[in-house]
């Protein structure tokens, strides 16, 4: 006769083995939450007693069901994603395939969704995950909503503005410092040098001793004569090569600081530019065109203005021409260049979140050159500006 193993017996330890792993979907009932081994077993479940009950209370509210499944799904795999994840970005299948393993999982096909795409849009959407696609399939980050992981977030970002404050009083001090030693370049007055002239050239140095001398020392006398007026001439000579060598001295000295002074402007640019070059761009008040194809051909190409930022890596953008928000990836966006002439905001790099004008725009080298309109810096020209870096103004 047929029935269960005893305990201990090689085919009781079998049947362990088998329970312990994952069986076939198939064979699963979610109303009763029972797993079947065969095909025979479950078709005798099926026809139990038990079931045509649980049949009959899923009949009378099938809504409210699908919802306690769809609610328990995605509750245990965002709880998987974040207790193993975190807020790293990370594949949706490999996601799923860890939850899958365990075996009193909650099946997808008892839930409202019937794929997996489905269910990660539907992250999206409520705003759990930050969800992106690729070629490699969909991913999905997690977006951790936790009192102190928020509080660590401002800490950060108060760190970053304070850093950001004491580099841009510098580079104001600095640029006062130029800004007086031009001043005081133009004021100063500079010696001027002149050729040095004699009054009279034909005047002679002549040198009287009231001696009586005879016919043949007047030789000697002009001969002294002419060498007193050759060395008058060699000291004026002397004195004028004096001056000039002065002279390139001196504007030498003056080409070294300047050059020292933009030496150190050029460091503290590039300290600034590491500090606010970021992964992320996204700015409220700025014009953004759209991308990606995933939400179809109708907004594709469209372009909106950023509303709201959401955890850095997303926006919600409200189209120019229709009435219409959506929550996007930045991945999914990028930035708009104006015409010449019109304002534009800094997304990134060394001048991040300052405003400025469009002066020109060089497509040979996909850069830009801005004049900053605002701040401490108004008035500076940024040459070789990249298009990512700056976008359009919302007017």
């Amino acid at each position: 006769m047929g029935g269960k193993a005893e305990k201990g017996t090689p085919k009781y330890i079998a049947n362990k083995i088998k329970a312990k792993g994952l069986q076939k979907l198939r064979w699963y009932c979610q109303m009763c939450q029972k797993q079947c081994r065969d095909e025979n077993g479950f078709k005798c479940h099926t026809m139990s007693e038990s079931h045509q009950r649980q049949l009959l209370l899923f009949a009378d509210n099938a809504s409210k069901y699908i919802d306690e499944f769809s609610k328990e799904f995605a509750d245990g795999y965002v709880e998987l994603l974040k207790r193993q994840f975190g807020t790293k970005r990370v594949n949706a299948n490999k996601v799923y395939q860890e939850y899958i393993s365990h075996r009193d999982h909650l099946h997808m096909n008892a839930t409202q969704w019937e794929t997996l795409t489905e269910f990660v849009k539907w992250l999206g959407r409520e705003g759990k995950c930050v969800v992106d696609e690729t070629e490699k399939g969909w991913f999905v980050a997690y977006i951790d909503r936790d009192p102190a992981a928020v509080a660590a977030l401002e800490a950060k970002a108060k760190k970053e503005k304070m850093d950001k404050d004491d580099q841009e009083r510098m580079l104001e001090f600095i640029q006062k410092q130029v800004e007086r030693g031009k001043q005081q370049g133009s004021t100063s007055d500079e010696p001027s040098y002149s050729e040095f002239k004699r009054e009279s050239s034909q005047e002679r140095v002549t040198l009287s001793l009231n001696l009586k001398r005879k016919p043949e020392d007047k030789k000697p006398e002009i001969m002294q004569t002419v060498s007193l007026k050759l060395k008058s001439k060699d000291d004026a000579s002397k004195s004028k090569e004096d001056r000039d060598t002065s002279s390139k001295k001196q504007k030498t000295d003056e080409g070294k600081g300047r050059s020292a002074l933009d030496e150190l402007m050029e460091m503290e640019e590039r300290a600034k530019e590491r500090a606010n070059r970021k992964d992320y761009w996204l700015t409220e008040g700025i014009v953004v065109k759209i991308v990606t194809k995933s939400l179809g051909d109708k907004f594709y190409k469209k372009k909106g203005v950023i509303e709201k930022v959401v955890d850095k890596y997303g926006a919600q953008v409200k189209l120019v021409d229709e009435k219409v928000k959506l929550k996007l990836d930045q991945n999914h966006l990028e930035t708009v260049i104006p015409s010449p002439g019109r304002a534009v905001r800094f997304v990134n790099g060394a001048y991040r979140g300052h405003t400025g004008v469009l002066k020109d725009i060089d497509t040979d080298n996909y850069c830009c050159k801005v004049e900053i309109s605002e701040g401490p810096l108004t008035g500076r020209v940024v040459k070789g500006v990249q298009y990512e870096d700056i976008s359009k103004l919302a007017s």
